[in-house]
C-alpha cells in the first residue's frame, strides 16, 4: 500500500496546479458565463462583474477552503481521533447564536448586508464560534485532558445549537434567512474578506508548521510527547486557539460549510504518507480544492440558479467518507 503512496512534493505540485486551474476557471462560471472574460475590454460592466464579483468570490472560496482543511488536520492531530472536525469543539453551534442573535436584533439576512451592518454579521458568527471554544475550554478545566475536552465540545454544541433553535422560535422571521447561513455561501465573499482570510490563513499555517513537532509527538501518544519535553498542555491549548481562529475566520465569510475539513485530511492521508507539517499544509491545499470545486459545481449545476455550497460538499464529503468506511476501518486512513 506505501508503494503506491506519492511524494508529498508531489500532491503539492499537483493542489497548485489544480487550484490555479480552478481559479482561472472561476472567472467564467457565472449567469452570464465566459461572455463577460471575453469581453473585458470593450465593456466595463463585464470587468466590474469578473473584478468585482466573480475573482473574489472564487478566491474566497478557495482561502475558506484552506482554512477549513487546515483546521481539520489540527483537529485530528491534537485529538488523535481522524473522525474530529473543525466544529469539534461547539464553534459551529456558537457561530449559529451568534448569526441568529444578530439577525433578530438587526432583521436582515447574513449574506444581503453592506458596511457596517455585513461587518456585526460576519463579527457576531466569528465571536460566536471564538467564545463556544473558550467556553469548552473553561468546561474541560484547560487543555490536558482529551476526553474532557470533548466531551465538552459536545455539550456546549448541543446547548448552544438549543439556544439557537430558541431564538428562531422567538423570531421566526428570520428563519429563511438564517438558511443562508446553516447551508453555506461563498456568493457574498468581497475582497476585505479575501484580505482577511488570507492574512488569517498566512498567520496560522505558519504556527502550526512551527508546532508540528508537537503534532508528530501526540500522534505516538501522550507518554511519549511528555518524553519529549514538550509543555503538552499550553502547546495544545496554543493548537486549539489556532483551530478556533481558522474555523471562527471561515465560518464568519461563509456559513457552515460541511465534512471539508473532515475530508480533507483524509484525503491527502490516503495519497501521502508525511509528518505533521507536510501533512498540514496539504490538507490546507486539498481543502482549497475541495471546497472552490464544489462551489464552481454549485454554480453551474443548476445556473442561472445555484444551489448552496454547504450541501454539495455534505454530498460528496459523506459520500467520500462511507466509501472509505467501506474500503477499510478510519484507523488504517489516520
Amino acid at each position: 500500500m506505501n508503494a503506491h503512496r506519492l511524494h508529498p512534493r508531489w500532491l503539492a505540485l499537483a493542489l497548485l496546479l489544480a487550484s490555479l486551474m480552478l481559479l482561472l476557471l472561476g472567472a467564467g462560471v457565472g449567469s452570464t458565463g465566459w461572455e463577460s472574460v471575453w469581453n473585458l475590454r470593450a465593456d466595463p460592466l463585464a470587468w466590474q462583474i469578473v473584478r468585482d464579483i466573480r475573482l473574489p468570490r472564487t478566491l474566497g472560496a478557495w482561502l475558506a477552503g484552506a482554512l477549513l482543511g487546515l483546521a481539520g488536520a489540527v483537529a485530528q492531530g491534537v485529538f488523535r481521533n481522524p473522525l474530529a472536525d473543525p466544529y469539534l469543539l461547539g464553534s459551529a453551534s456558537g457561530a449559529s447564536l451568534g448569526v441568529a442573535l444578530s439577525m433578530a436584533a438587526l432583521g436582515a439576512s447574513p449574506f444581503a448586508l453592506q458596511g457596517l451592518l455585513r461587518l456585526g454579521i460576519t463579527g457576531a458568527a466569528f465571536a460566536g464560534a471564538a467564545g463556544a471554544v473558550l467556553l469548552t475550554l473553561v468546561l474541560a478545566k484547560g487543555a490536558h485532558d482529551t476526553l474532557r475536552l470533548l466531551l465538552a465540545g459536545v455539550v456546549v454544541g448541543v446547548v448552544l445549537g438549543a439556544a439557537s433553535s430558541m431564538v428562531l422560535l422567538l423570531t421566526p422571521e428570520i428563519l429563511q434567512s438564517m438558511q443562508s447561513f446553516m447551508l453555506g455561501s461563498t456568493a457574498f465573499i468581497g475582497w476585505d474578506a479575501c484580505a482577511l482570510m488570507a492574512a488569517v490563513l498566512a498567520a496560522v499555517l505558519l504556527a502550526a508548521w512551527a508546532l508540528g513537532r508537537v503534532l508528530d509527538g501526540l500522534a505516538l501518544g501522550e507518554a511519549t510527547a511528555q518524553s519529549l519535553g514538550l509543555p503538552l498542555a499550553p502547546l495544545r491549548l496554543l493548537l486549539i486557539l489556532l483551530l478556533a481562529l481558522a474555523t471562527g475566520t471561515a465560518v464568519a465569510q461563509c456559513g457552515l460549510i460541511a465534512f471539508v475539513g473532515l475530508a480533507a485530511p483524509h484525503l491527502v492521508r490516503s495519497l501521502v504518507r508525511a509528518m505533521h507539517r507536510w501533512l498540514l499544509l496539504l490538507s490546507a491545499g486539498m481543502g482549497a480544492v475541495l471546497l472552490l470545486g464544489a462551489d464552481l459545481l454549485a454554480r453551474w449545476l443548476v445556473a442561472p440558479q445555484e444551489l448552496p455550497v454547504g450541501v454539495l460538499t455534505a454530498v460528496l464529503g459523506g459520500s467520500y467518507l462511507l466509501w472509505l468506511m467501506h474500503r477499510r476501518p478510519l484507523q488504517e486512513s489516520a
